[in-house]
């Protein structure tokens, strides 16, 4: 087996983009051809606070030495970002995805596997959709693809006067049951938000996301590459991530923020879906057990142009997918 190439540290860049600066932060090994993960983050969050826990969990160093990492943060939402003033007119939800390119363009990058969390999720959708040879696979945690509707809205609005932001997004973050039980990661995330010192441009994507539009998913056309759906069981947006004519079954994290997921599992399951695609052939993938009865799947689209993704039984030795809408693999942890 190939020696991994070492990972650099840390590279932070402002990037110039048709509807305003990016912060990004470049990580991981600049020595492949293999597409960059890049990754966006959720509200209230950063691309620290949401992705750190998972890529510097032990299993992931594989992915971290083998590939170039794009972390992306939403624009004003870095931390230390100076808070917009008044008259600032935040870029809408497409404005933000229409940034995307500028990033690629600034690193040299043709295409990338694309990792987002809840507004991160539907940005990337809303890039992949426009942009289809940009996005070799897409990982989405805790999408909500719908609009908000006039019950939501107007839900939304007796929050808005009831409830703080942060607790608005906090209700976003995470479960009734998780903010009931008021734990250490709870705790955490509350007292960072609250005391953040750009509070007001988290509340100006807040606003932004809210008023997005529908993505109009159909799984058969939307998406041109494989996708991996990850859901939390008590994610307030399951229903509407997992419905029909939208993806297929999701995984079942078991937790609704990166911190709270379940490490080993979600890293196993990139894994397999980036070996999926024809990349990390040599690695030394730990051995999964397949069984009908876990509650782990992955359903890699195969619709278009791009159907390089292996079967799991065959691995990076064998033929192409069957040519079903979709394939399903599951494994036991």
């Amino acid at each position: 087996q190939p020696k991994c190439p070492a990972a650099f540290p840390p590279q932070e860049h402002n990037i110039e983009t048709p509807h305003g600066v990016l912060h990004v932060t470049l990580h991981g090994t600049r020595t492949t051809r293999r597409p960059a993960i890049l990754t966006f983050h959720d509200v209230g969050l950063d691309n620290k606070s949401c992705f750190s826990p998972l890529f510097k969990f032990e299993e992931m160093q594989e992915i971290v030495k083998n590939f170039t990492l794009i972390h992306v943060d939403a624009p004003g939402q870095e931390e230390g970002a100076a808070p917009y003033p008044a008259s600032y007119q935040y870029p809408s939800m497409d404005a933000i995805a229409e940034m995307i390119p500028s990033v690629l363009q600034f690193f040299n990058f043709r295409t990338v596997i694309g990792v987002g969390v809840g507004v991160g999720a539907y940005v990337l959708s809303k890039f992949a959709m426009a942009n289809p040879d940009s996005v070799e696979g897409l990982v989405l945690v805790n999408i909500d693809p719908d609009a908000r509707g006039w019950i939501d809205w107007a839900a939304q609005k007796l929050s808005s006067v009831t409830s703080s932001l942060t607790e608005q997004i906090m209700s976003h973050l995470f479960s009734q049951e998780e903010l009931s039980s008021n734990s250490d990661l709870v705790q955490s995330h509350r007292e960072r938000i609250s005391k953040a010192s750009n509070l007001v441009n988290i509340e100006l994507l807040w606003k932004t996301y809210n008023s997005r539009r529908d993505l109009n998913i159909d799984r058969s056309s939307s998406f041109k590459c494989p996708v991996m759906l990850v859901v939390g069981d008590q994610a307030p947006y399951e229903e509407a991530a997992v419905s029909d004519e939208k993806c297929s079954d999701p995984i079942d994290s078991r937790a609704e923020t990166f911190d709270g997921l379940r490490p080993a599992k979600l890293t196993e399951a990139f894994k397999y879906f980036i070996q999926g695609m024809g990349y990390m052939a040599s690695s030394c993938m730990t051995r999964l057990s397949r069984s009908r009865t876990t509650s782990l799947s992955s359903s890699y689209s195969m619709e278009g142009s791009r159907s390089r993704s292996r079967t799991l039984s065959q691995g990076s030795q064998g033929g192409q997918m069957p040519p079903s809408p979709s394939q399903t693999m599951e494994v036991s942890c």
